[in-house]
């Protein structure tokens, strides 16, 4: 690899390089963050600062970085398979060994996985699994998915329709048929009843929705444990149970997005564990290999996978599905987390520790009206009178400008609209979670200082 200035890296990622999600022409103008090196919770730049990572690279980096164990599982693999492929009757020992392990980590009724690259594709994958199990059941009508607004289910234009972004739908020139999108459960921002209530509301918009559709059209409901993307937003305790009851009721297939939840976030090994509820499919990613290759899944409840299993040929496959290197990869890091007690570890000792140090300290912060959050990941709600529940009227604004504060301190901590989100790595101590916290305190008051309310 060539080192070259950050003047030159900049240079050449500006005529060259399109980035996701982003204004090319500001960021040009601006100049890109090169990232050269990192190691633990710890990131590097092309000019030597030390960064923070408070977002595991895009939350997925749950064994921190520079784990020679997963290195070196790849480089065994590459020199031994790099690739075959899992089509025309054929598998490989590291496919093989991935679908054993993840068997004995998931919830018993898991037992069969189909592989994909990415949380997009596995969400792809999951439309082509719910339209075929129903066709196998003599119900071929049953093709209606509800999903929610503000929800994010990845970039593909599968993943996108599920989505209820509509910044994103505005950029698509179609959409897949069959998807309708109900409310979110975003109880800070849009509740006017007691949370338990209003949990109860959204969850019953689901009912509504299969009604005026007709039962026998939906086939499946798709939801975040916790949304991600569109702001960590955990609902309240009444809505999982109440999604759950209406559809086993109606006959609608429940299906937990996991790609940012899975393997450890929570402190419980999936997110849907955390809420209590238990789903038909899962889609898996991100954490799956901690983000070292790319890698994705979708894990079937025993019945969805037999009613697959039983009726012939499921005509959906991708070159690198089961990749044996990303396999392999994925072994070596599902290994670290079940040897190492990392989700225990979330679970009874950083994950409670990081939650009481963000509440003690931003409790009472005169723009912060809400922390949100469980395990390692939270969000710190912005608002201009935390005590009404009164949001920025330029929220996303203000998120933008807190982001920029945390960009000066060396964290990294991201803004989604008028929500500051933080999801660092599993392997964090609590030394390093201080750090993460002071840094961020810092950038919030230096945020209220520049919007003079303090």
């Amino acid at each position: 690899m060539s080192h070259r200035s950050t003047a030159e890296y900049r240079a050449l990622d500006a005529a060259h390089h399109l980035h996701p999600f982003s204004d090319m022409g500001t960021l040009n103008r601006m100049g890109s963050r090169v990232i050269v090196k990192a190691k633990g919770v710890y990131l590097w730049d092309s000019d030597g600062h030390q960064i923070i990572d408070g977002m595991a690279g895009l939350w997925c980096v749950n064994v921190g970085y520079g784990r020679r164990e997963l290195a070196d599982a790849a480089y065994r693999q590459m020199l031994e398979l790099p690739y075959y492929n899992t089509f025309f009757k054929t598998t490989h020992p590291p496919v093989v060994e991935l679908s054993a392990l993840l068997a004995k980590l998931a919830p018993a009724p898991f037992n069969h996985f189909f592989y994909c690259n990415s949380g997009s594709e596995g969400n792809d994958t999951v439309l082509r699994i719910v339209y075929h199990y129903w066709a196998t059941q003599g119900q071929p009508q049953k093709k209606y998915v509800i999903s929610r607004k503000n929800s994010y289910h990845g970039s593909t234009i599968a993943g996108a329709t599920l989505g209820g972004m509509d910044y994103m739908h505005a950029q698509m020139p179609s959409h897949v048929e069959h998807i309708v999108h109900i409310d979110q459960p975003y109880f800070y921002g849009e509740g006017t009843l007691s949370p338990e209530a209003f949990g109860l509301a959204r969850a019953q918009q689901l009912e509504a929705k299969i009604l005026e559709l007709g039962a026998h059209n939906v086939a499946a409901f798709i939801g975040e444990p916790f949304q991600g993307a569109g702001g960590v937003i955990f609902p309240p305790s009444t809505y999982w149970p109440e999604i759950q009851r209406i559809c086993r009721k109606y006959d609608v297939l429940l299906v937990a997005d996991e790609v940012i939840g899975g393997f450890g976030r929570t402190g419980e090994w999936f997110a849907h564990q955390h809420f209590g509820f238990e789903p038909d499919l899962m889609t898996l990613a991100k954490g799956l290999t901690s983000g070292y290759v790319p890698m994705g899944a979708v894990a079937l409840h025993d019945r969805i996978a037999r009613a697959i299993i039983d009726h012939g040929e499921f005509n959906h496959g991708l070159t690198y599905s089961g990749h044996p290197v990303a396999a392999a990869v994925a072994v070596a890091n599902l290994a670290l987390l079940r040897d190492e007690k990392i989700v225990e570890r979330v679970k009874h000792d950083t994950g409670p520790y990081f939650q009481a140090c963000l509440r003690e300290t931003f409790g009472n912060h005169p723009i912060i009206g809400e922390v949100d959050g469980a395990g390692l990941v939270a969000a710190l709600q912005l608002a201009e009178e935390p005590a009404s529940r009164k949001r920025f009227a330029n929220g996303a604004d203000v998120g933008a400008l807190c982001r920029d504060f945390c960009f000066n301190a060396n964290l990294i901590m991201r803004a989604s609209g008028d929500r500051m989100l933080l999801s660092p790595p599993l392997v964090i101590t609590r030394q390093e979670i201080d750090e993460i916290i002071d840094k961020a305190k810092t950038a919030l008051d230096a945020t209220a200082r520049a919007l003079r309310l303090v």
